[in-house]
């Protein structure tokens, strides 16, 4: 058997990132043969991805990467918030975002196919992650975006967004715009996140949800019992306006003065710079917003190790 040399096992982590141990039992494995060592470490890699596939992965990271006009959002899940952290984890995702810059694919199943690097397709490097890493972890959803934007990322990528705006070209290139659509992207992200742009965007059955959540409201008060209803329906309206100023962007308070709608915000800057300014769609991901969390029990993980 050959002889396996600290350089080595070393050089062989250097290229994987996997663990020293790991590292000298593949090369031992292999012979000495340092290429065979690295596909050995990859096979055992696939085995370790469908061994923690059934593992909750719900913290890591939202990330957002522009270029020539394009921007990409991204969530990639992992197990534990200290993966977000971990350098190797950073570039891969941003790895992945270059990917989806360069070919713009449609649906996760188009990006996982894809090539990303020359070793690698997409769902290939995500499981040479999992063996690398040692936790878990997907790509949960991804956003690409063309034309003018803003983006804000908060808390080290818990949220990610992106404003889509429709302006002149010259209005745009204009710093004071550029502080503007931060502004806006802000807006978004702070306090409670609305869902639409405009009135025009509410669903037919979301305003009759709410339209009838009002009016059990109002019945339930016993001086409303005997109005009639066009009286009722007349209450309804008028209450409608919270709701509208809670889902919608434009009529929102704008977080910076709290006098001002985002919409009258938005048309005084457009004043202001002298074009056209509007809200085409905005883009809002939490990470891990709906996913099952992992409960931690630290009496009982100290227990175990103490053991």
């Amino acid at each position: 058997m050959a002889a396996i040399t600290a350089k080595m096992v070393s050089d062989l982590r250097a290229k994987t990132g996997v663990g020293m141990m790991e590292c000298k039992k593949a090369l031992n494995e292999a012979n000495g043969d340092f290429d065979e060592a690295v596909k050995i470490l990859r096979e055992k890699g696939l085995s370790v991805a469908a061994k923690k596939a059934g593992r909750i992965a719900s913290e890591g990271v939202v990330d957002i990467m522009s270029d020539n006009g394009v921007t990409v959002m991204i969530e990639v899940n992992a197990e534990t918030d200290f993966v977000a952290k971990n350098e190797t984890f950073k570039e891969f995702v941003r790895g992945i975002e270059k990917v989806i810059l360069a070919n713009k694919p449609a649906t996760l199943e188009e990006l996982n196919a894809l090539a990303y690097d020359d070793n690698f397709t997409v769902e290939a490097k995500v499981k040479d992650m999992i063996f690398t890493i040692g936790e878990n972890m997907n790509i949960r959803r991804f956003e690409v975006i063309e034309g003018i934007t803003s983006a804000y990322i908060h808390g080290a990528g818990t949220t990610g967004v992106v404003v889509k705006f429709n302006a002149d070209a010259a209005v745009a290139a204009k710093p004071e715009f550029a502080a503007f659509a931060k502004n806006i992207a802000l807006q978004i992200a702070a306090g409670s996140p609305p869902s639409y742009v405009c009135r025009d965007e509410v669903p037919a059955s979301a305003l009759e949800e709410e339209k009838a959540v009002l009016l059990a409201q109002i019945k339930n008060d016993e001086k409303n019992a005997n109005k009639p209803e066009a009286i009722l329906e007349k209450m309804i309206m008028g209450k409608l306006g919270k709701f509208y100023e809670r889902v919608c962007l434009v009529d929102q308070a704008y977080v910076k003065d709290d006098k001002l709608s985002v919409g009258k915000y938005i048309a005084d800057t457009a004043k202001e710079l002298g074009g056209d300014i509007s809200v085409a769609a905005f883009y809002l991901y939490e990470r891990g917003e709906g996913l099952e969390k992992k409960e931690e029990n630290f009496g009982d993980e100290i227990a175990s190790m103490l053991k």
